[in-house]
C-alpha cells in the first residue's frame, strides 16, 4: 500500500501505490491515511499525522503529510500560496492536441462523478505541460499544476484528447491502441520541491510499478528528467 521515502521531526514522505484510496472504504478496509497513521504509531511511537495534500486513487507516487500541528499549518500556508511544486507523470495512447503548453479552465462538475474543463477562467485550473513520444503510439507526460483541484491532471489531459491509460472515469477505452489491456491509471507523482523552516527539500521517485512505465523507452526518457524544476516550463 506504502513506502516510507522518508522522514524528519516536521514531516513524513511516502511512496503510495497505484489503486489505493486515500480515506477508509468502508467494508473495503483502512485506506492510505489510516495504514500510515497505524505504521507509524507502532514502528517509532508517532502518535500525530496531518494529511496536507491527497491522491486519486489511480495515482501513485509521492504523499507529504506532517507530523505535528505547527507543520501542518505551515504546509497549508505553502500549498495556499503555490509554494510547493508538484510534477506528476502520464501516459497516454491518443494523440493530443498539442504537444506542450498550457492547460486552463474553470472546471465543473460532469456525470457519475466526473469533471469537465471550461472555456471560462473565473477560478481557472493551471496545468502546464510537456509530452514525449515513447514508442507503442503512447506518449509520456510530464505535468505541474497550479492549482489543486479535484481529478485537474486527469480532465487536462482529457481536455486535450489524450486521457490517462487505464483511468476508468475519463477514458473510454482501459487498454491501449496496441491491444494491450492496462494493468493500472497511469498517473504518477513523480517529484515534490519545496522549503520548509529555511531548507530546501527535493523529492523524485520514477514509477516502480505498471509495466508501461517500466520500458526503456520511459526510463530511458526518466534520466533526462531528474530535476523537473530545471526545465524551461511554458510560460503561465
Amino acid at each position: 500500500m506504502f513506502k516510507i521515502i522518508t522522514q524528519t521531526d516536521d514531516f513524513v514522505v511516502v511512496s503510495k501505490s497505484a489503486a489505493v484510496n486515500f480515506h477508509d472504504e468502508g467494508e473495503h478496509g483502512a485506506g492510505l491515511f489510516s495504514q500510515v497513521k497505524k505504521h507509524l504509531l507502532e514502528e517509532f511511537n508517532i502518535t500525530e499525522l496531518y494529511p496536507v495534500h491527497r491522491l486519486d486513487k489511480i495515482t501513485s507516487g509521492l504523499l507529504l503529510f506532517a507530523k505535528n500541528s505547527a507543520s501542518a499549518k505551515i504546509f497549508g500556508e505553502l500549498f495556499r500560496a503555490h509554494k510547493i511544486e508538484k510534477y506528476y507523470l502520464a501516459l497516454s495512447d491518443k494523440k493530443p492536441i498539442k504537444k506542450q503548453g498550457l492547460i486552463k479552465g474553470d472546471m465543473a462538475k460532469s456525470r457519475r462523478g466526473t469533471f469537465k474543463l471550461m472555456r471560462t477562467m473565473n477560478n481557472p485550473a493551471i496545468t502546464q505541460f510537456f509530452s514525449y513520444s515513447v514508442g507503442n503510439k503512447q506518449r509520456l507526460y510530464l505535468l505541474k499544476p497550479h492549482s489543486g483541484k479535484t481529478h485537474q491532471l486527469r480532465v487536462a489531459l482529457s481536455s486535450i484528447g489524450s486521457p490517462i491509460i487505464g483511468d476508468p472515469a475519463y477514458s473510454s477505452n482501459i487498454g491501449v491502441n496496441s491491444g494491450v489491456m492496462a494493468d493500472r491509471g497511469y498517473l504518477h507523482a513523480y517529484a515534490l520541491r519545496f522549503e520548509l523552516l529555511n531548507k530546501q527539500y527535493e523529492f523524485v521517485l520514477p514509477p516502480s510499478e505498471g509495466g508501461f512505465y517500466l520500458t526503456s523507452a520511459v526510463t530511458d526518457k526518466l534520466t533526462t528528467l531528474k530535476k523537473p524544476w530545471q526545465l524551461n516550463w511554458p510560460r503561465l
